[in-house]
């Protein structure tokens, strides 16, 4: 069994000779690791079996293989009715949770750009934005550093199946007229957070100055940076209302309204989404992703949260 998960993997089966391969989610690969791994299956009669969602329609996998027909390939496309089991009520629950792209892709099974809006359910109205926010069983920071950019502060409280953004801090430096040092930013954070005692911070993981500064006297963890799964999840918890947003927090409100994808990526193949007015996007993604799974959902258990 090997894994695929940057360019270096192909070294790891490099030699190899296979007379059959079993490959799961070929989207996620490197196309230099299938590339290594079709060169592998040498000895006559060799097969390879594989499976996987699907992508943007110019994924390599799309256009190089699925789109020929002249490759000795079969493949076939299955919707999530298609699949005997998962019971009725479950794949309804995630008719409903699914939106946009997604619905597409994991219901429909289309091959599907990723364009316009990310959040493109999301208004600034109920059911996702509240008027008021209960009391919480326990309160995390998501922070998204910038220093031309502005960098945001995002308060997430938890209380069992529940959770709601409380209130939001930005500094946009190019507003402002001058840039903070991490120092003032902490200061600038303690007197935002003021007596509420959050249990950690997720913070940019490329901000290494700021999370120095911060864990003199905060419990700090890099946040988990896994965009695409970031975003689904924020999706899912905000469309089964496990995910809510203060009216206040006006400038994450804005943001997740005009959050789009990026055009260009989509035309090499990738979901990216336009790295534009997305702070507090990104710090509410950072904290969704490390507290409530992070790399891979399961959904089943997330829908029993």
């Amino acid at each position: 069994m090997y894994g695929a998960d940057d360019e270096l993997a192909e070294k790891k089966i490099r030699g190899l000779t296979a007379s059959g391969a079993l490959v799961d989610e070929i989207t996620t690969l490197t196309e230099s690791f299938w590339m290594m791994l079709l060169g592998r299956l040498s000895p006559k009669g060799a097969k390879l079996f594989g499976s996987t969602n699907t992508d943007s329609p110019y994924h390599w996998l799309k256009t190089k293989f699925l789109d020929r027909d002249d490759l000795d390939l079969v493949h076939w496309t299955f919707t999530l009715d298609d699949n005997p089991s998962l019971d009725t009520e479950y794949k309804a629950n995630l008719k409903k949770e699914y939106t946009g792209v997604w619905f597409d892709r994991f219901v429909l099974g289309r091959w599907t750009v990723a364009e316009g809006a990310v959040y493109d359910f999301f208004r600034p109205e109920l059911p996702y934005v509240v008027d008021t926010v209960p009391t919480a069983q326990s309160y995390y920071v998501g922070i998204d550093y910038g220093t031309a950019n502005p960098c945001a502060f995002i308060l997430l409280g938890v209380s069992g199946k529940k959770a709601w953004v409380e209130k939001e801090y930005y500094w946009d430096s190019k507003a402002r007229g001058h840039q903070l040092t991490d120092s003032e930013y902490l200061r600038e954070y303690e007197t935002w957070i003021g007596a509420t005692k959050p249990r950690a911070i997720y913070m940019d993981p490329s901000a290494a100055s700021l999370k120095l500064e911060f864990a003199k006297r905060h419990i700090v963890y890099d946040g988990v940076n896994a965009v695409l799964p970031g975003i689904q999840l924020v999706s899912t918890m905000l469309k089964t209302g496990k995910l809510t947003i203060h009216k206040n927090c006006r400038n994450l409100c804005n943001e997740l309204t005009g959050y789009a994808w990026d055009p260009n990526a989509q035309k090499r193949g990738e979901d990216k989404p336009l790295k534009q007015n997305d702070h507090g996007a990104d710090a509410l993604r950072y904290l969704t992703n490390s507290i409530f799974g992070a790399q891979v959902i399961d959904y089943a258990k997330f829908n029993q949260m």
